[in-house]
């Protein structure tokens, strides 16, 4: 796929549903057109994933759900080296009216086999469509957003940023530690005050 230069796609999760997964699971054919692939998440390491794709130190795809065995309801999250652990609580998606259209469920990555894996800096989002998207619904598509926190993260205010690949060097990092040395001079000067 060509792109044109300073391409950057950062769709919202309320964007992920409505204009990417939705019409994806009213169209098979859908991926086709847009920026997001069919990937088995079953079948690759992440770290192999920039190589697969170039858009960024984000990777979205289109994903097919599998049970992890034909009778069971579980999904099936393992590879070949390790596997995707849910973390946390999965977060209702609420569309500009506030009504409920999806939910994204955060997993880690751990290397090994449960329960002894190693966790790593791995991260995924999975995406989740429909009015009940907690319930559980195999053989569906999905759209996983991947990425790695290699340097942790820097928090402002709801939002957390991850920094990766010696971003103190960056704009970024910059920004960030702007930011932090001016909050923390706010609160010697509050504190002095006092």
């Amino acid at each position: 796929m060509n792109l044109p230069p300073g391409f950057r796609f950062h769709p919202t999760d309320e964007e992920l549903i409505t204009h990417y997964l939705a019409p994806k699971l009213s169209d098979s054919n859908f991926s086709e057109t847009t920026v997001i692939t069919e990937l088995d998440m079953n079948k690759i390491e992440p770290w192999n994933l920039p190589s697969i794709t170039k858009l960024g130190e984000e990777w979205y795809f289109f994903c097919m759900k599998n049970r992890k065995n034909p009778t069971g309801l579980r999904t099936n999250r393992a590879t070949d080296s390790g596997y995707w652990k849910a973390s946390g609580k999965n977060k209702e998606i609420h569309g500009r009216r506030r009504d409920l259209i999806g939910s994204k469920k955060t997993l880690v990555f751990y290397r090994g086999r449960a329960p002894k894996g190693e966790k790593t800096n791995w991260i995924m989002h999975e995406y989740r469509a429909g009015r009940n998207p907690t319930a559980i619904n195999n053989n569906v598509w999905v759209i996983c957003r991947v990425f790695s926190k290699n340097s942790g993260c820097r928090s402002h205010g709801s939002t957390c940023f991850y920094t990766s690949h010696g971003a103190e060097n960056t704009f970024e990092g910059e920004f960030f530690r702007d930011l932090l040395a001016d909050e923390v001079t706010q609160l010697d000067v509050l504190s002095s005050k006092r």
